[in-house]
């Protein structure tokens, strides 16, 4: 199987490094500012509050209440291009969390590494670096990287975003057409400090960790994504591996159409998963279903949502990140094995009121029929509010503040009362 999965690799690996190769020859000089004439930096500070409070509780973990805050700097730093036929840069990034407030009856919020004691550590941080190569639109990047793949989505959710070793490959050559490629080695997660092997997270009512312990040192990704009718419509085609343990299909749709004073959306996407080379999890059998409609008029956009889960199993994807399914949210999935599920979504932006910078979201999920293996149809909804606003002008111009509410129920699993306080500014050094 591991061969098979080679060759659907493959020719888009060939197709990607012939865009490279038609890009060398094209033209003499990259067009791109120079190494330092084109580097930039940002130095972002983040005050994360943090508390969940557990009710109903089920499985092991009996903790009745996690609540952490921490301080997080997050440094990106990137250089322009050499000069000639192929560019040369480098991207580095800094990461640093200090612990403000923590206990261990408290800990595992995600925002702080637990040490063996329980207690959470006073601090934390990595450093890392990418060189990257790009040739007319076509760039490569080599080391510590950031990706933000519908296979893989970017999950800034705590004090830190997690990153991964290894190298991306895009290409921009065709009109409309964006192909990708790469491979990532190894992980470090959002509290945590060292490279680790990479794992699967699945969706499972009885053991949401059933798989964790099994890893892999290749998650493997190509890609191509085709927009067109002036980009308000655009389809892509995704294949990902996590080499021996699960290997997933992604098919999208979008489109967005003016209608008078409105603007009407369509995001739609089909994921189809199963087992990879030795199986070393198992067996595995998964696709998903989703569409998120919208209606924007003004400051309002209004959203109608439905997902479903089919398969033997629930939705798979590389821990402990989160994924696009359009009614994923911060606290529940909603992507258990048969799981449909609804959604309703309002967000508005106060600037048509004189506000800007202030934005809301309110969203509401409710799912049902998730086959639980307890001898009872599984039910759950989750309701969040958030409210942003960021300093237009003045003293505290960029500062922004964060706040979410969450309330989610659930027959099966654990009940949640979340709250967040997510402070922020970011400074352009350079």
């Amino acid at each position: 199987m591991h061969a098979r999965m080679s060759q659907r690799l493959n020719p888009a690996v060939r197709l990607t490094g012939g865009c490279l190769a038609a890009a060398l020859c094209g033209e003499s000089v990259a067009e791109q500012a120079g190494f330092i004439e084109g580097a930039q930096a940002t130095l972002q500070a983040r005050n994360y509050y943090f508390s969940r409070d557990y009710s109903d509780i089920q499985g092991a973990n009996r903790q009745s209440k996690t609540e952490e805050w921490a301080q997080g700097f997050i440094l990106n730093a990137s250089s322009g291009y050499t000069q000639g036929t192929v560019g040369v840069g480098v991207d580095v990034i800094g990461l640093l969390g200090i612990k403000l407030d923590s206990s261990p009856d408290r800990a595992r919020s995600g925002l702080l590494p637990t040490n063996a004691d329980g207690e959470s550590a006073d601090e934390y941080g990595r450093l890392g670096a990418a060189i990257k190569f790009k040739a007319s639109k076509t760039e490569l990047k080599i080391g510590e990287l950031m990706p933000n793949l519908p296979v893989l989505v970017f999950s800034d959710l705590r004090l830190l975003p997690p990153t991964y070793q290894g190298a991306m490959l895009e290409s921009r050559e065709f009109p409309g057409l964006t192909l990708s490629a790469g491979q990532f080695r190894s992980t470090r997660l959002r509290d945590s400090s060292n490279d680790q092997k990479m794992y699967a997270l699945v969706n499972d009512p009885i053991n949401p960790q059933r798989l964790a312990r099994f890893t892999s040192d290749r998650f493997n990704y190509v890609g191509a994504d085709y927009a067109f009718n002036d980009n308000r419509t655009s389809v892509g085609v995704w294949q990902a591996q996590l080499e021996d343990i699960y290997q997933q299909r992604f098919y999208s749709f979008k489109h967005a159409e003016p209608v008078g004073d409105w603007v009407l959306g369509v995001n739609a996407g089909y994921f189809d998963a199963r087992e990879d080379g030795r199986q070393i999890a198992g067996e595995y059998d998964n696709h998903a279903l989703f569409g998120l409609f919208s209606a924007k008029h003004g400051g309002h956009t209004f959203y109608l949502g439905y997902q479903q889960i089919g398969g033997d199993d629930g939705f798979i994807q590389v821990g402990a990140n989160t994924n696009p399914l359009g009614n994923t949210l911060p606290t529940y999935e909603f992507a258990a094995p048969g799981e449909r599920s609804w959604q309703v979504r309002h967000d508005y932006n106060f600037v048509v009121l004189g506000i800007p910078g202030l934005t809301s979201t309110l969203r509401y999920v409710k799912g049902k029929d998730v086959e639980t293996g307890l001898g009872f149809e599984g039910r759950d909804w989750e309701r969040d509010l958030d409210l942003a606003y960021v300093v237009q002008s003045g003293p505290l111009e960029g500062v922004g503040v964060r706040i979410r509410n969450v309330v989610a129920r659930s027959n099966y699993r654990t009940d949640i009362d979340e709250n967040r306080l997510i402070l922020s500014y970011t400074i352009k050094l350079f």
